[in-house]
């Protein structure tokens, strides 16, 4: 991969990041290391953040008015500063459906599993390593039993043991579709990416999934699972958007029910 694996310059935390920046941003304390990096692919603005860490406890999940439940949404942005975050995407969108396990900072708040469509779960566990698990054959508390840290449930799972899935390569026509995208993977326990991709502008095209699993493939990935894209796809940095947020309507944050960030509280 491109991406710059030296540590990078906390710099002041109150220097917001600038638009043109994005191709050498950078963060680091004693447990957390990140570099950002953009890039230009597939017609498509392409952000990448590289993630160390010293323990699985900085890698963390937020609600919107830091209350579980439907109804609840509010912008990444606004997620990311009320829990002090230094790196933030959004999360699953866990509160447009009713079902999907929902297990978030070690708790788990909802064991129903998907009755139908896509079933991949990314379980986060404790030790620092990624699973994808079939939600409808190994229930929640299970999980949870074993050491699940976070359980996300959106997908489809793009790479398992460092390989493409079928199910991507040869998936529906919506897979196929150039959208915005986010997603995560797991280099190794400890080291991961967060990923966003622009799209439905004139600068930039979209990602389709097969396209996103080359790119998270590329980037060494053993597993990687894709998030809520279109509108939410968003990425946040230490108190400015990173990328451009945008439905095809409206440039602008949507409001949703959950991220996925980096930071100590």
């Amino acid at each position: 991969s491109d991406i710059d694996k030296r540590p990078g310059d906390p710099g002041d935390p109150s220097d917001p990041v600038k638009p043109d920046d994005t191709e050498s941003l950078t963060y680091q304390d004693e447990n957390i290391r990140i570099n950002i990096k953009k890039s230009r692919q597939y017609d498509t603005d392409i952000y990448v953040a590289e993630i160390y860490l010293s323990s699985i406890k900085y890698l963390r999940t937020a609600f919107a008015s830091d209350t579980f439940g439907r109804n609840f949404r509010a912008k990444t942005s606004g997620m990311a500063a009320d829990n002090e975050a230094i790196l933030a995407i959004n999360g699953d969108y866990y509160g447009a459906r009713r079902q999907g396990f929902v297990l978030r900072n070690g708790l788990l708040y909802r064991d129903t599993a998907r009755s139908e469509g896509n079933d991949d779960v990314l379980v986060i566990n404790r030790d620092g390593s990624f699973r994808i698990a079939n939600e409808r054959k190994v229930p929640a508390e299970s999980l949870k039993a074993d050491g699940a840290w976070q359980i996300l449930t959106f997908g489809p799972a793009l790479i398992d043991n460092g390989e493409i899935l079928e199910q991507v390569e040869n998936g529906a026509t919506h897979a196929l579709h150039h959208n915005p995208r986010t997603a995560l993977g797991q280099i190794s326990p400890f080291h991961y990416v967060f990923i966003v991709a622009d799209g439905r502008t004139k600068e930039s095209r979209g990602l389709t999934l097969p396209q996103l699993a080359q790119i998270l493939s590329e980037l060494d990935c053993s597993v990687a699972y894709n998030l809520d894209g279109g509108g939410s796809a968003t990425m946040w940095f230490r108190g400015r958007l990173v990328n451009k947020p945008s439905d095809g309507k409206t440039a602008k944050e949507r409001n949703v029910s959950d991220i996925v960030y980096i930071g100590h509280k």
